[in-house]
């Protein structure tokens, strides 16, 4: 038996909610995780179609990107589809949770997704959002034990990898760790047998920052005629915008934003961008873009289901090392509104 708080625990280890931006409505939006769960969906929108599918599998959680509760509701009556659907869930028992912003902050992330898609190299963060300490965490470990440790530490705690150090007489192991994860890990360690609660927690000079956005850059200079093509191809698009300036320039410094980025357009310009990659954009700041001699390519929100794959995949991972008896499925159910004619 799973229960949905044992899961969302393993979720939120890789997609930590404190990494959401300020007032993001990130985590358990309608329902309960205290309850068995034996079917998880993973989504983009939670719109009626999607949760008529939900209902139809019988889905027991629902994980989508996009918060369906983004906004006080006023009314909930049934004569709304809006706000019927949130009826349906709970006449249903299914619990809906949220993973917004914090899923675009993430490193190994939405938008390190979708540099790995369009081959942008060398990435950092568009904008920094988070700056964060760290502490030393040392330990008492077995050596027959520290190899398996060191692999399931790294794929399990957010931010460890390359952050574990060994002593020079094998008998103790240093964690560099988020500060505001010490706790967490350390009871880990406990419950899991590996070290007594006689651990060594001491305050590190170093320091981390998260970012939403990357910036990167391209191995081939390409013109934007042929990098709108290949972004079309990469998301499998009918058709995208573009906001064209000098169309002799080359492309290899890029910027992208998953979701509605058109307001860090200023970040792209500083950080010397020959193009922007957002969805959403405005009418009058394309101007202001063109303006600043920065390109653009608009995709579409809709491209940021490639969640769906990705966490569908890394959550069958987390199902098969954690021996659960449950079953992954992301939603076919398409939500986008748009189409080119």
């Amino acid at each position: 038996m799973v229960l949905g708080t044992t899961f969302m625990q393993r979720f939120e280890e890789y997609c930590p909610q404190w990494l959401a931006e300020e007032r993001d409505p990130v985590g358990l939006q309608i329902g309960t995780l205290h309850k068995e769960i034996k079917r998880v969906m993973m989504t983009l929108d939670v719109r009626p179609e999607v949760v008529a599918e939900a209902i139809a599998k019988k889905v027991d959680l629902v994980i989508a990107k996009h918060p369906p509760i983004f906004r006080a509701i006023q009314t909930l009556t049934a004569d709304d589809p809006q706000t019927k659907m949130y009826l349906d869930l709970a006449k249903h028992d299914i619990a809906v949770y949220a993973a917004h912003t914090n899923m675009d902050i993430i490193d190994d992330g939405l938008n390190d997704w979708f540099c790995e898609d369009l081959e942008i190299l060398n990435t950092r963060y568009l904008t920094e959002t988070h700056r964060l300490s760290r502490s030393l965490i040392t330990c008492h470990i077995p050596i027959v034990q520290q190899a398996h440790l060191i692999a399931k530490l790294t794929t399990r705690f957010y931010d460890l990898a390359g952050k574990i150090q060994i002593s020079q007489d094998e008998h103790f192991m240093t964690l560099l760790v988020l500060t505001n994860q010490v706790s967490t890990i350390v009871n880990w360690l406990v419950k899991e047998e590996i070290c007594s609660e006689q651990v060594d927690i001491k305050e590190s000079t170093d320091e981390v920052t998260f970012g939403i956005g990357r910036v990167g850059t391209l191995a081939t200079p390409k013109t934007l005629t042929e990098f709108s093509t290949q972004v079309k191809e990469a998301f499998d698009l009918d058709g995208l915008r573009i906001v064209p300036v000098c169309p002799e320039r080359m492309i290899e410094t890029v910027a992208i934003c998953g979701g509605s980025g058109g307001s860090l357009y200023p970040k792209a310009v500083a950080a010397k961008a020959d193009v922007y990659i957002t969805g959403d954009i405005y009418y009058h700041t394309a101007h202001d873009m063109q303006a600043h001699g920065l390109a653009a390519i608009d995709p579409g929100h809709h491209i940021e289901e490639r969640c769906i794959l990705t966490f569908v995949e890394k959550m069958v991972e987390w199902k098969q090392v954690e021996g659960w008896d449950l079953e992954i499925i992301g939603s076919t159910t398409n939500t986008n509104p748009f189409y080119f004619n």
